[in-house]
């Protein structure tokens, strides 16, 4: 069963201060033509973000236009950059850029379209990430604080280093951003209490759903995701890693992934790499095919954007 600590904030953690380190941010736009194409696989316009939980669950059903509904699972996008060779990253650990400018500023739009943007905690540590939006829709001012998404670390090993991402934590201080949420298993353990303590320190907060046994089993993904729905999430983008984007292409949990965006770059990052590559069910077959595909220039790259087709 999965429980939850600290309510959905709907106002900034904290009035903005100056900050030297967040006025130089890069604006980013697409066209509209861009928008156009890539509006087939989004979540649908919120009225309201992060909605309070209702107290009850039948309000939250009725919730109109949501694909899921029935089911209390949020929109669930996909969504990577990767290599020629299927490759995200040089090495374990190692930030690597794959994407150029244009393909950077659709990421900021779909994340300005999202509740949500959960990366694992591998990434976490290794990139020290914003995962806020800097999209701008007039091409001079960054959506507000309405509009930006929740970053949520999956960490169901407890490997997370909140030192490590002291830019979510800035941005949110800031009233520019929001604090992380830590998704960890139900277990507890004792260094818990203390470090829920700091994270809610800076309007953040945790989400307890789901068991964890061994790494290669993977997670609980429809807990974990039922409990993001109950904490007002209607929708959330993975970004990554391969760890996590392999779990969610696995056959048992496709049915749960709305939509799977990826860029990919012309360049080969050679063997030895990190790989999208889902374990596979059925010896011989085909582990996933996409359907609905749009494939998108964006500068030197390409986006292929679809869905996932239910196995026969």
């Amino acid at each position: 069963m999965a429980s939850f600590y600290s309510e959905p904030p709907i106002e900034p953690f904290c009035r903005p201060q100056e900050d030297t380190s967040l006025q130089e941010q890069t604006v980013y736009t697409i066209s509209k033509e861009d928008v156009e194409r890539l509006a087939p696989y989004l979540p649908p316009k919120r009225s309201e973000f992060l909605r309070e939980r209702q107290n009850s669950r039948k309000v939250e059903d009725e919730i109109a236009g949501y694909s899921h509904a029935t089911q209390a699972l949020p929109h669930v996008t996909l969504t990577y950059a990767q290599s020629l060779d299927s490759q995200i990253s040089l090495r374990p650990g190692q930030r690597t850029t794959l994407s150029g400018v244009e393909t950077k500023a659709m990421t900021q739009f779909l994340r300005t379209h999202h509740d949500a943007i959960l990366i694992g905690a591998g990434t976490a540590n290794a990139d020290n990430p914003r995962l806020n939006t800097s999209f701008s829709y007039d091409g001079e001012n960054i959506v507000g604080l309405a509009e930006q998404p929740r970053p949520l670390i999956l960490d169901p090993g407890r490997s997370w280093s909140e030192e490590k991402c002291e830019k979510m934590f800035r941005l949110a201080k800031a009233g520019v951003g929001r604090a992380p949420w830590w998704i960890i298993c139900e277990e507890e353990t004792e260094r818990d209490e203390e470090r829920i303590k700091k994270i809610k320190e800076f309007g953040g907060g945790i989400i307890k759903a789901g068991r964890y046994g061994r790494r290669e089993n993977g997670v609980e993904w429809e807990k974990i995701l039922n409990a993001m729905w109950d904490t007002g999430i209607r929708s959330v983008m993975i970004e990554g890693g391969a760890t996590v984007i392999n779990d969610l292409l696995r056959a048992r949990n496709q049915h749960l992934v709305t939509s799977v965006i990826v860029t990919i770059a012309p360049t080969y990052l050679g063997s030895g790499g990190v790989v999208v590559a889902p374990p596979r069910s059925v010896q011989d077959e085909n582990e996933a095919r996409l359907s609905g595909v749009t494939w998108i220039p964006f500068g030197q790259d390409v986006v292929m954007a679809g869905r996932l087709a239910p196995k026969s």
